[in-house]
């Protein structure tokens, strides 16, 4: 199957579609447009997350760079060889991810960095698309609580059936993946305590062990 990510001028979000107008007038020289995935298709790991940030994403056309969430992911990405290059948060500085791929729930930008039910519906047919796209694909890492109830919605599970908690593991038995939670690498939950770069450190070394195992 082949991925098609959003059109630059996708109209399925009216919230969104405003939003994205407010901002080509006020920040003219972004990329303001919904932003593709990260890395190689044929990668075994899928990070998932919210949505691109304003001044993040939403201005490199590149999910997480140029902002805090990924100036935490990308690096201990990097430190355990999913990563490699010079991440310096912009689209065109060489950082190349290895064997992982990162996409988001909501492909544009949000007021507020919330999103609604509605648009995560919307764009849940493109993150369907993408893992059907993905031939090699055997573990999804969510970021936070809106991508774990993201993907079991587009893949048809039971949400009750799948609680999300930092570190815990899921069988996605009917698309043979799994499922591993974690809080997300934003700066709130940084600075809150809630998140600290040695506990996603070690939910990247959990990664590592799985797919490790299963080779």
């Amino acid at each position: 199957m082949i991925f098609c990510p959003p059109d630059k001028n996708c109209t399925k979000c009216l919230r969104l579609i405003e939003f994205r107008k407010e901002n080509i007038k006020k920040f003219p020289s972004y990329f303001n447009a919904p932003v593709p995935p990260f890395g190689p298709i044929d990668a075994k790991v899928l990070i998932i997350g919210l949505a691109p940030g304003l001044n993040g994403a939403n201005q490199t056309g590149r999910p997480f760079t140029n902002d805090y969430a990924g100036d935490v992911l990308y690096p201990i990405l990097q430190k355990y060889g999913f990563a490699k290059g010079n991440y310096a948060k912009n689209a065109n500085d060489g950082f190349e991810l290895v064997d992982v791929r990162v996409t988001n729930s909501v492909r544009c930008v949000p007021p507020q960095n919330k999103v609604t039910g509605e648009e995560i519906k919307n764009c849940g047919t493109y993150l369907k698309q993408e893992i059907a796209a993905m031939p090699n694909l055997e573990v999804v890492l969510t970021l936070g609580s809106v991508a774990h109830n993201a993907l079991l919605g587009v893949l048809g599970y039971k949400k009750s059936n799948f609680k999300f908690a930092h570190g815990a593991l899921h069988k996605l038995e009917k698309h043979n993946l799994i499922m591993l939670n974690s809080y997300h690498t934003s700066r709130y939950n940084i600075n809150t305590g809630v998140l600290t770069t040695e506990m996603f450190e070690q939910i990247i070394k959990t990664l590592k062990k799985i797919l490790t195992k299963d080779r």
